[in-house]
């Protein structure tokens, strides 16, 4: 996997500063429901584990915590500064690779589990995404993915600065209108010919000083590239609107909800079941 990787998907998420710390307060928050869906799973000693499009970090910390020094994991992921910073924190059973998620290279069949998160939902393609899991994952492994559904991101009260952040947001990602990707991927899963395929979805309730208050406008942030010039924001009110969504969520009486989790996996069948 020589060179610089080729890309697939139409990933809008600029890797601007803060974005590291960004990404990783995201992973902090849902550790606890990618825990959950990591004891449902049975991850346990000894497997080995991919983690694709893990950015700085993503699940492997955790992984690598459950399978032991028996076990393996390996992160994969585009952006090959993300990979340079996991792998100055990497543990000894695991290791980064710079690829692409929806073509990766590597050997069939060499995962025990093979793990997406927030990829298939902001760079589109996840009849691709799932068909290299499945390719990658051993037979009675597991293909997990966690993906968001926007429609639950909302503000209380409302505020019309969170509005048009939270509408840029949803407008940046590939949905599907009545048929979200986050939910898609459980029909995909099932049509691959998994078992026991499962669906938990999962959000989380924010209030204000809560680590994760400035979720949309930090996200935002690193997609003004894209809000920009799609002109989903003008770029005269970019600014302006991240200000007052920021003082509206420091108001001690607002909350919001985020995003939907939509986690699904299953098994992958063994030869003579």
């Amino acid at each position: 996997m020589g060179g610089t990787p080729r890309r697939t998907g139409d990933y809008t998420i600029e890797r601007r500063l803060g974005e590291v710390e960004r990404l990783h307060l995201q992973g902090e928050v849902l550790a606890a429901e990618t825990g959950e869906m990591l004891d449902c799973i049975g991850v346990g000693k000894g497997w080995a584990c991919l983690d694709l499009g893990c950015g700085p970090r993503g699940i492997t910390r955790e992984l690598s915590r459950r399978v032991g020094p028996e076990g393996r994991v390996t992160g994969l992921d585009f952006d090959e500064a993300f990979v340079e910073i996991a792998r100055a924190e990497a543990a000894a059973n695991t290791n980064f690779l710079a690829g692409d998620a929806y073509a990766t290279g590597l050997p069939d069949a060499d995962f025990d589990l093979v793990h997406v998160r927030f990829l298939a939902s902001t760079a589109g393609q996840p009849e691709r995404l799932v068909a290299e899991a499945l390719r990658l994952a051993r037979p009675g492994g597991v293909v997990a993915f966690q993906e968001a559904d926007f429609l639950t991101l909302n503000c209380y009260p409302p505020h019309p600065a969170w509005k048009a952040l939270r509408d840029a947001l949803a407008s940046c990602f590939p949905q599907t209108g009545e048929d979200p990707t986050a939910q898609r991927i459980f029909r995909l899963l099932r049509s691959g010919g998994l078992r026991e395929v499962e669906y938990r979805p999962v959000l989380v309730g924010v209030r204000s000083g809560d680590p994760w208050q400035d979720y949309l406008p930090a996200t935002i942030e690193s997609l003004r590239g894209a809000v920009i010039a799609r002109g989903l924001i003008p770029e005269a009110m970019f600014d302006r609107q991240l200000a007052e969504c920021r003082r509206h969520l420091a108001e001690v009486e607002t909350v919001f909800t985020s995003y939907t989790v939509v986690q699904t996996w299953g098994r992958v069948a063994s030869p003579g079941n």
